[in-house]
């Protein structure tokens, strides 16, 4: 079943959960896993176990989706009846996706093409898709979707706590001096996207548990703020630990729209390494 004419294209980094891409209809194009041996379409053809598994042997490389591939997703987009399509990327400032979706768009006629820049990242991307899923689902026109996205996304922030600074070392995502000296003062930073979408720290700890309790805290700030809101908690391996802050969340913040906890995709385990913490608050129209 389409959500009507107007189609959702999303990137995989979006990490929207699969129930919610079949809900809403969403067409995924996946990033690549590049290893030496072969190279991976993220979450169709490996998972984040086996990209965690895989890391003391080789720390993979990402790239783009395939060209090819996400014309053949506009081709499936038309031949499913729609004529209009929305495309939601994770932060074109930590990704080159958003700027070869709208290359790739330029160059093909069958379709009118609407772009958001999510500036975040993971579910907190994702849950702009999903918003966006629900607008067009009660019928809302491609103008006023892309008006409420981006108010949404002007209000929304995500908090991430890292277990480890070693995978961001070694994807130069992180100076090697400051690495060093977090990693020998076990010292974690809160890292979020800021409103260009770049990664800003925005906290610091001594240690993962406090991190996270710092990043708790910054959420509930951001979560008053807001008339109405959705959480979402994402890991990297690290369900226990998620269900915990949800728990916590769920007490903190009964009021919230819409409690989610999910994982990171492959692609984004490459570089955070297993144990993540992440807790979005998404702004929603009231």
């Amino acid at each position: 079943m389409s959500t009507g004419k107007i189609a959702i294209l999303v990137d995989s980094g979006t990490d929207v959960p699969r129930e919610y891409v079949e809900k809403y209809h969403i067409y995924v194009a996946p990033l690549k896993i590049i290893y030496r041996d072969r190279e991976y379409n993220d979450r169709l053809e490996i998972t984040p176990q086996e990209v965690y598994a895989r890391l003391e042997d080789e720390v993979p490389r990402t790239s783009l989706p395939d060209s090819g591939l996400v014309t053949g997703l506009l081709d499936q987009i038309v031949a499913e009846g729609h004529d209009t399509v929305l495309v939601i990327t994770i932060s074109s400032k930590l990704s080159g996706t958003h700027n070869l979706l709208r290359m790739l768009g330029e160059d093909y006629q069958a379709l009118a093409f609407h772009y958001v820049d999510s500036r975040n990242i993971g579910i907190g991307a994702g849950l702009q898709a999903m918003l966006a899923g629900r607008l067009i689902a009660d019928g809302g026109d491609i103008q006023s979707v892309v008006e409420k996205l981006e108010l949404s996304i002007t209000n929304s922030r995500t908090y991430f706590c890292l277990d480890t600074l070693e995978y961001l070392i070694k994807g130069g995502r992180i100076g090697k001096v400051m690495a060093v000296v977090g990693q020998l003062l076990h010292i974690r930073p809160v890292i979020s996207c800021n409103e260009e979408g770049v990664y800003v720290t925005v906290a610091k700890a001594r240690g993962t548990a406090q991190a996270v309790d710092k990043a708790i805290a910054l959420a509930v700030r951001q979560a008053s703020s807001q008339a109405k809101f959705a959480i979402a908690v994402a890991h990297g391996s690290a369900v226990e630990r998620a269900n915990e802050v949800m728990r916590f969340l769920k007490k903190r913040l009964p009021n919230a729209a819409m409690f989610l906890t999910t994982d990171i995709s492959p692609a984004l385990s490459v570089h955070t390494g297993p144990g993540l913490i992440g807790i979005i608050i998404q702004s929603l129209p009231a």
